[in-house]
C-alpha cells in the first residue's frame, strides 16, 4: 500500500491524530534536520489575539519523529487545497518537500512538511519554558484549548513509541499550572 503512494505529507503535531484528508498509507517517519517546538503564537485555532496560545512548528536542528501520510495522486489537488486552508492562512509556514525515512520500511521518500518561518511576526523566537507553559495554559481558540493540543500530541507520541522528552516536560509544567489555579 505505501509503495503505491507517490505524494507524502509529514505530520508532527495535530496532523498525527487529525489529518482531515484522505490517505492511502500512514507510516511512522523520521525527519532529520528539524525539531518540533511550540514556537508559533496562535490567535485563531488555539488562542485569540487578546490571549494567544501556541502551536507547533518545525525549527532547524535535531530530528523529529512523526507520521508520513501517503496521498493518492488523484487526491493531491484536494489535499493540498485543504492543507493550504488549514495550515497556511497566517503565512507562518513554508510548505516544502523534505527527505523523511519511513521507519518500518527503512525507506526514504520526500514528504511535504510545514516549516516555521523564523522571521514571521507569529514566530515566538526563544522563550523560557515557563512562559511557553503559561501561553499553552491560557490559550483557547476555535479548535479548543491549547493544553488539549499539547496533551493530544504527547498521547499520540506515546502511542507511536516516540520519546520526546521536551514535550513530556512541557506537559508536566502545564498540568502543574492548571492544578495550582
Amino acid at each position: 500500500m505505501a509503495q503505491d503512494a507517490e505524494i507524502w505529507i509529514f505530520g508532527y503535531g495535530s496532523l498525527m491524530w487529525d489529518p482531515g484528508f484522505p490517505y492511502c498509507a500512514r507510516e511512522p517517519a523520521l525527519l532529520r534536520g528539524y525539531h518540533r517546538a511550540f514556537c508559533i503564537y496562535s490567535q485563531r485555532y488555539r488562542g485569540t489575539p487578546e490571549r494567544p496560545g501556541l502551536v507547533l512548528g518545525l525549527q532547524p536542528g535535531g530530528a523529529c519523529r512523526g507520521i508520513a501520510y501517503g496521498i493518492a495522486p488523484a487526491e493531491r489537488k484536494a489535499v493540498f487545497a485543504y492543507l493550504h486552508e488549514r495550515e497556511m492562512q497566517g503565512d507562518v509556514y513554508v510548505q516544502r518537500p523534505l527527505p523523511v525515512t519511513l521507519v518500518r520500511q527503512r525507506r526514504r521518500v520526500h514528504a511535504y512538511a510545514h516549516i516555521t518561518k523564523c522571521g514571521h511576526p507569529q514566530h515566538t523566537g526563544p522563550l523560557p519554558l515557563l512562559r511557553i507553559a503559561e501561553l499553552i495554559d491560557q490559550g483557547h481558540g476555535t479548535r479548543g484549548p491549547c493544553a488539549e493540543y499539547l496533551a493530544n500530541t504527547v498521547r499520540h507520541l506515546d502511542a507511536l513509541g516516540i520519546k520526546d522528552g521536551p514535550m513530556h516536560t512541557l506537559l508536566r509544567h502545564v498540568e502543574e499550572r492548571r492544578r495550582a489555579s
